[in-house]
């Protein structure tokens, strides 16, 4: 399996292409002044191939689940496979579970691409990563293109899995959040307060989330105070939703930047304009841009 290292100045990224085109480190520093801004991968889990083990992964052509893998687009019906078993829904899109082809790499950057033939989704369509390494940030740009010839419902994002050891915050800015059935399907779209609101500062062991916030505004602040180190994300349109999963008694977190709401192909059809779901028209593409940007204080 080959693995893909790119380096500036003290940081340092490596990704693997054929496993969902996912990251599986990302650092800066050496011995003991290294600060892993994302989950490192487990050395003996990556010759399984499974991306949940990665530091993170792209999410084409939509993000989250569609409930029972099944909805109707332009007069059409579409089934979907159950793809993560033994989940009921499906999950995530395909890009994460395929082998991407990297196109260029040089010492700070690679780009990588995804090519999806019609099939159980009946559209073909094109993704590219762009991945660029600085010595104080890292810049993740995701591109989905639709190839086929009619319109194509879609979205896209980033799946971060974030060291969360104790005392670990997350603050970001948000509106709402959708609440959720035993499932984790979206049922009312409701003030972020009623559930838990990252925008005073959230510590991500205190509560047990696997929600989508909206009206985000593309800017979320990681802290790990033992560390004391920071890291900010920023995201550019249209990822106005950000995912929050911080599931209890793990190390781990995500902070996921995506451009609509679980189930948004069905929140849609059932007239919810605030899924926000895309529709390409044939050969238009989308593209958006997550930067990560750590820093050690005092």
């Amino acid at each position: 399996m080959d693995v893909i290292t790119l380096r500036a100045g003290e940081a340092g990224l490596e990704l693997v292409p054929a496993v969902g085109g996912a990251i599986t480190r990302y650092w800066s520093g050496s011995g003991p002044e290294t600060v892993e801004w994302l989950r490192p991968t487990p050395a003996d889990t990556l010759p399984r191939g499974d991306p949940y083990q990665t530091a993170g992964f792209p999410l084409v052509p939509y993000s989250n689940r569609i409930r029972g893998g099944r909805f109707a687009f332009g007069g059409r019906p579409v089934a979907l496979p159950l793809n993560r078993p033994p989940e009921r829904h499906s999950l995530h899109g395909h890009g994460w579970q395929a082998g991407w082809k990297a196109v260029a790499v040089g010492p700070d950057r690679a780009e990588l691409e995804y090519l999806h033939l019609a099939d159980a989704w009946p559209w073909r369509y094109r993704a590219r990563q762009r991945i660029t390494l600085a010595p104080e940030r890292l810049v993740l740009e995701l591109a989905l293109t639709n190839e086929a010839e009619r319109p194509m419902p879609a979205g896209l994002g980033w799946h971060p899995y974030f060291p969360g050891p104790a005392g670990t915050t997350i603050t970001a800015e948000v509106r709402s959040v959708w609440l959720m059935d035993a499932e984790l399907m979206p049922t009312e779209l409701v003030p972020a307060r009623r559930v838990a609101d990252p925008g005073t500062g959230l510590r991500t062991g205190a509560v047990a989330l696997d929600h989508c916030f909206t009206g985000w505004g593309r800017r979320a602040v990681i802290e790990w105070p033992e560390q004391r180190a920071r890291l900010v994300m920023t995201a550019e349109s249209p990822l106005d939703f950000l995912q929050l999963y911080t599931p209890p008694g793990r190390d781990f977190f995500c902070a996921e930047p995506v451009s609509h709401a679980t189930d948004a192909v069905n929140l849609a059809a059932a007239g919810r304009s605030e899924s926000g779901l895309l529709i390409l028209e044939p050969g238009q593409a989308v593209s958006t841009v997550v930067t990560l940007a750590g820093e050690r204080y005092g």
